[in-house]
C-alpha cells in the first residue's frame, strides 16, 4: 500500500480555507497513492469552539473528503469535530473511492487542554481493511495508552492523526516507536505544523515507523509538506513469523 500524510499548518477554525489549501497540497500527492491521512482537526485546528464548529455526521466536511476521494482516486483520513445525537466527537473518518465510509470516535480526551472537555469519548475501538491491509486509527493523546491500541494479532496499520505540541515532541517521538515495536505494526503518525489561535506550537514531526521501529519516512521539521512511503504487508508477515512476539503476550480485557 502506498500512503501518504500531509504535514501543514492548518488555518483557525477557517473550514473552507482548509479545504482550499488542502486541495491545493492533494494535487503534489503522487501517482499510485492508496490513502492520503490528515492530522486531528485537520478542518479547524484544535479549537474549544466546538459549540459553533462542530458539524453533522454527512456535512460540509464529510462531504469535501467524499469528493475529493473521488476525484482523485485515493482514501482519505482524518479526524473533525461532529455532533450527532446531542453529544460532540472527535470523529476519524475514512473515506475511499470504491464508497467505503467508517469511523472511529477519539477514546481518550485531552480533558487537561480544556478543548475537549464537552465532548464525549468513544467506546468502540476500530479495525477495518481496505486493500488487504488491516488498519486501527487512534487520535492524538490515544497514543499514550497503549492497551486501548494493543494488537489482538487483528491489524497490521496503526494510524495516529494529531494535534501535538512541539513542548512534547520527545513523547510523541517515542510513543510512536514504542506503539510500532510493541505490536509488529507499521505505524502512521500526522501532526501539524505551525501556531494555533491559542499560541501553541507545532513541529509537525509526521512519520511512518517499521515494526521494528525503524523510521521509514518523515517529513521536513516545522515545515508544510508531504511524506510518501509503501508499505509492504507480506514482509511484515514474515517477519512476525520468524519473530513471533504475539504468542507471548498476555491476554486481557478492556472495561469501558
Amino acid at each position: 500500500m502506498n500512503i501518504s500524510l500531509i504535514q501543514y499548518d492548518i488555518l483557525w477554525e477557517d473550514k473552507q480555507g482548509n479545504f482550499e489549501k488542502l486541495s491545493k497540497f492533494l494535487t503534489g500527492v503522487p501517482d499510485g497513492t492508496d490513502l492520503v491521512i490528515l492530522p486531528e482537526m485537520f478542518s479547524t485546528g484544535f479549537s474549544p469552539a466546538g459549540d459553533v464548529l462542530a458539524e453533522g455526521p454527512r456535512s460540509i466536511t464529510f462531504e469535501w473528503m467524499q469528493r475529493t476521494s473521488r476525484e482523485k482516486g485515493f482514501a482519505i483520513a482524518g479526524s473533525y469535530m461532529v455532533a450527532e445525537g446531542g453529544n460532540r466527537f472527535n470523529r476519524w473518518v475514512f473515506i475511499s473511492p470504491e464508497g467505503t465510509q467508517l469511523s472511529y470516535d477519539k477514546r481518550h480526551l485531552f480533558a487537561q487542554g480544556g478543548v475537549e472537555v464537552n465532548y464525549t469519548p468513544g467506546t468502540k475501538r476500530v479495525v477495518f481493511e481496505y486493500r488487504g491491509v488491516r488498519i486501527c486509527p487512534n487520535i492524538c493523546y490515544d497514543l499514550r495508552f497503549p492497551v486501548w491500541s494493543r494488537n489482538r494479532n487483528d491489524y497490521d496499520l496503526l494510524i495516529n492523526s494529531a494535534n501535538w505540541p512541539e513542548a512534547r515532541r520527545e513523547v510523541w517521538l517515542t510513543l510512536l516507536k514504542a506503539r510500532a515495536l510493541e505490536n509488529q505494526c507499521f505505524v502512521a503518525g500526522v501532526n501539524r505544523t505551525g501556531l494555533d489561535g491559542m499560541g501553541i506550537k507545532y513541529s509537525g514531526d509526521s512519520m511512518m515507523i517499521g515494526p521494528k521501529g525503524e523510521i521509514m519516512a518523515s517529513g521536513e521539521l516545522y515545515r508544510e509538506c508531504i511524506i510518501s512511503c509503501e508499505i509492504n504487508v507480506d514482509e511484515l508477515r514474515e517477519f512476525r513469523t520468524r519473530f513471533s512476539v504475539a504468542e507471548d503476550a498476555d491476554s486481557f480485557i478492556i472495561h469501558l
